[in-house]
């Protein structure tokens, strides 16, 4: 961990709304917060889903996520606590722990599986779901574990840590690049009392979601659990947000596809013929 400083930025964008998410019931009866949902996959393309989970309680969590199939996106997990193993039917598997991630490309078809390996103690993170441009909705599915410690961080000014998942930032490439969307996800911890500025090249669309503490963006108080959406303000160069007491966010922009998007359940495409065929071609056993 090396120390890096703090680009400064011009103009900071502001925040368009806040978002508290719907509490449901996922997999085989897993509680999450749904932070990112389907109403709001247009404004945040290239992004389509973003799930909060976190409870000490094991029947929270503990059913998990059994056998389920995807197709046309990218789902990204990243373990703040706990163990959680996965396993596809393009024989990947791997242990996601403490400050872990497992990215995995869908592509033309996967069936897979997260399930606990705790029955105790605090399970906590994110599950992201990334578009794919239509081009590569049919490629060949991908899977890459990555440990807590090959997770790029740096120290920024005034103590700021920051780990970079996906995209670059301060000159430190993240683990994760990807040649259309950009995305940057960060988590970023900040001090009580400090401004972090972080650059968001302008036509990104952006948002942060606060899982401890409380943040503020141009007088805009932003509170534990929940999400802001940054607006596409012209001129703006990146966001200035302060911490009201030590907080962490996870931070997520990415370069819109601009592709129309069509999705059903575990299946996301561009035209509802195609997502007819993932269904037909899931039923047939023609995924991986």
């Amino acid at each position: 961990m090396s120390a890096v400083l703090t680009p400064t930025i011009a103009k900071s964008r502001g925040v368009e709304r806040v978002v508290s998410g719907q509490f449901v019931m996922d997999g085989a009866g897993v509680k999450i917060n749904r932070v990112l949902t389907g109403t709001l996959q247009r404004r945040l393309d290239p992004f389509l889903m973003l799930d909060a989970f976190g409870s000490d309680k094991a029947g929270d969590y503990i059913a998990g996520f059994p056998e389920h199939p995807h197709r046309g996106f990218e789902t990204v997990t990243y373990m703040l606590h706990g163990r959680m193993r996965h396993r596809d039917s393009a024989g990947n598997e791997g242990l996601v722990t403490d400050g872990g991630v497992q990215w995995m490309t869908a592509g033309r078809g996967v069936i897979h599986s997260e399930m606990p390996e705790q029955s105790e103690g605090l399970m906590e993170g994110f599950q992201l779901w990334l578009n794919l441009p239509g081009k590569d909705k049919m490629s060949a599915p991908w899977y890459r574990d990555i440990p807590a410690e090959e997770v790029p961080r740096f120290v920024g000014e005034d103590g700021v840590t920051v780990q970079v998942i996906a995209g670059e930032t301060h000159g430190v490439k993240g683990a994760v690049q990807r040649e259309h969307t950009l995305p940057l996800y960060l988590d970023i911890a900040i001090p009580a009392g400090v401004t972090w500025e972080q650059p968001i090249p302008q036509g990104h669309n952006a948002f942060f979601y606060v899982y401890r503490g409380e943040a503020v963006v141009d007088g805009k108080g932003v509170s534990k659990t929940r999400m802001a959406l940054l607006d596409n303000a012209a001129g703006a160069d990146g966001v200035r947000i302060k911490a009201l007491e030590p907080t962490r966010l996870i931070l997520l922009a990415g370069r819109p596809l601009n592709e129309p998007i069509a999705q059903h359940g575990p299946f996301v495409m561009n035209t509802t013929e195609e997502l007819y065929q993932a269904f037909d071609d899931f039923r047939a056993g023609r995924f991986v």
